[in-house]
């Protein structure tokens, strides 16, 4: 992996999250897996419980080896990988709505994959799948070329401080990874309410060659991604958010 690539693992992590350490967890009988760990992380009992026995039933052990879609969801159907799924409010609601696609989520957080889970259980959303490993890996490893029919990366940490911008997860480097993975006509959709996160996601998918751009600059949010309580209580306090949707060419 290079080192760009390995500079963007770190922002998938949670939105307030300023200092992390690098730890491994593992779950009884599931396998070893990298984490980032918030040293005042809280876990519910709830999102434990789902951990320790939901992880076998809605969620994939990482390999270094690619994954038959077809064999996972036990379906043939578009499937959308969403990196960072936090609390998974978001995806519940859009795999609800999109019943017809497949949803694989990718996030390293034990809090959010246990609330995640939960929410595939108590729902019954059987078209949705989780990936507990860091996202890097996950692409370079895990997704074949030309399989995917959408990619979310809703509102990854924007690092605001200047010195912390090259830790941010949309990089060319990154972003090229992903374009590969997309099939044509597929697309990437991103969103932020950071201004100047929005204006780098917005230049950096620009200068993709494999990518273009469905607006003319940031883009309408779409009907399927749900406000979030997040973004609501920002809207209150006069903050916005940005989207930006690009498809393979």
């Amino acid at each position: 992996m290079s080192k760009e690539l390995q500079g963007t693992t770190s922002a998938v992590d949670d939105k307030n999250l300023q200092e992390t350490e690098s730890s491994t967890h593992q779950h009884p009988n599931f396998g070893r897996i990298r984490s980032f760990v918030h040293r005042r992380a809280h876990i519910t009992p709830g999102q434990q419980q789902a951990l320790d026995t939901l992880m076998q039933k809605w969620a994939i052990p990482y390999h270094a080896e690619l994954l038959h879609f077809d064999t996972v969801f036990q379906r043939h159907a578009p499937t959308i990988l969403e990196i960072g799924f936090g609390m998974g409010e978001t995806t519940e609601k859009i795999a609800q709505l999109r019943h017809e696609e497949n949803f694989l989520g990718v996030e390293v957080f034990n809090a959010g994959v246990g609330a995640m889970l939960n929410r595939i259980e108590n729902s019954q959303l059987n078209n949705v799948r989780i990936i507990q490993h860091d996202a890097v890996d996950v692409i370079n490893h895990m997704i074949p070329l030309d399989s995917l029919a959408g990619i979310h990366i809703y509102f990854p940490d924007p690092w605001p401080k200047k010195r912390h911008h090259k830790r941010r997860l949309i990089q060319a480097p990154f972003v090229h990874l992903l374009a590969q993975r997309l099939k044509k006509g597929g697309y990437i959709h991103c969103a932020t309410d950071w201004e100047n996160y929005a204006e780098q996601m917005l230049a950096v998918l620009s200068e993709e060659p494999l990518l273009e751009n469905t607006a003319e600059g940031f883009a309408p949010k779409p009907d399927y991604r749900p406000q979030t309580k997040f973004e609501t209580r920002g809207f209150r306090l006069g903050h916005h958010s940005w989207d930006v949707v690009f498809k393979k060419v």
